[in-house]
């Protein structure tokens, strides 16, 4: 996941935990006459709240300042084996509605597949005979 947006996110969600809580020091402190009484809601919500408010909008500007990339993509590795590319024959297996290449992996070491010859037959999704 791109670091954008994990910055996005959890400065969204810091902003909004500092909002619930200056919304419930708020209305603890309006339920209360004295100074001395309001001090522990300012204490244990308004001043946490107010800090995450401040948190959120750092993180959420620093995600709109990093620029966003796309994801790199991987060269085959040894453990993809690369694309078939054989230019034999078109197999399909007895009953089946495909075409394969002959190095297709659907069909790779199966006795039972014979050529195509003139049936009408699909494209295999995984090894494209041909082009669409």
């Amino acid at each position: 996941m791109p670091t954008s947006r994990i910055l996005l996110w959890s400065g969204l969600a810091a902003a909004a935990g500092g909002a619930v809580l200056c919304a419930l020091g708020w209305y603890g402190i309006s339920g209360e006459r004295f100074a001395e009484r309001q001090l522990p809601y300012l204490a244990s919500c308004t001043v946490p709240g107010a800090a995450l408010l401040v948190a959120g909008a750092v993180l959420v500007g620093a995600a709109a300042l990093l620029p966003v990339r796309p994801p790199r993509r991987r060269p085959p590795g040894p453990e993809e084996p690369p694309p078939p590319s054989s230019d034999g024959p078109l197999l399909r297996v007895p009953g089946g509605t495909l075409a394969h290449r002959p190095d297709c992996p659907l069909v790779a070491g199966k006795a039972e597949a014979v050529e195509v010859g003139d049936a009408e037959l699909a494209p295999c999704p995984v090894c494209e005979p041909w082009p669409p």
